[in-house]
């Protein structure tokens, strides 16, 4: 603590001020890292998924998501918020045998409606290999901000075109 003296009453009031400045940025990181609340999937009701994929690396055209058009390539997944991106390539790799070929590349995109104007826009979120570990196979649909009615978009490319992998990824 600082030196009492003439001086030294302002210094600790302002030094506790600065304390305090930090403990409320502290608490506003704690905040915006509050861990997600664990989803009991015995007694919470999926939510219907729609997955929308393309198998040329590339997401589908916002204009594809117009006027209440969505695009042929759809599934429908049941699942929950705390579902992982891994755990939707397994699924999706259930419906495409292609898919499953090591080193395919699965990269995830949120498409919802956009507020400010008429139509979709895209948030890619992350991405997975088939037969490689990666750091955003962990990730949430709810970590991402997902809402109940927006649409998922996997760009799917095969390991002949696919990218090199990235440092993050390793085998398994």
């Amino acid at each position: 603590m600082l030196a009492a003296g003439v001086r030294g009453q302002g210094e600790r009031l302002a030094g506790r001020r600065r304390k305090m400045a930090v403990e409320s940025r502290v608490t506003q990181e704690e905040i915006k890292k509050e861990p997600e609340k664990p989803i009991d999937r015995e007694k919470t009701c999926p939510l219907l998924l729609r997955v929308f994929t393309t198998n040329n690396g590339r997401h589908h055209r916002m204009d594809e998501f117009s006027r209440g058009n969505v695009p042929s390539s759809e599934l429908q997944i049941y699942t929950w918020m705390d579902a992982t991106l891994k755990e939707l390539t397994s699924l999706v790799k259930e419906v495409y045998p292609e898919a499953r070929k090591k080193g395919t590349h699965f990269n995830f995109a949120i498409v919802f409606t956009d507020v400010k104007r008429p139509g979709y826009r895209v948030k890619e979120i992350g991405s997975t290999m088939s037969g490689r570990k990666g750091t955003d196979d962990s990730m949430t649909l709810q970590s991402q901000k997902f809402q109940i009615g927006d649409y998922l978009d996997i760009a799917i490319t095969p390991p002949s075109r696919a990218p090199p992998p990235s440092g993050h990824m390793r085998p398994y």
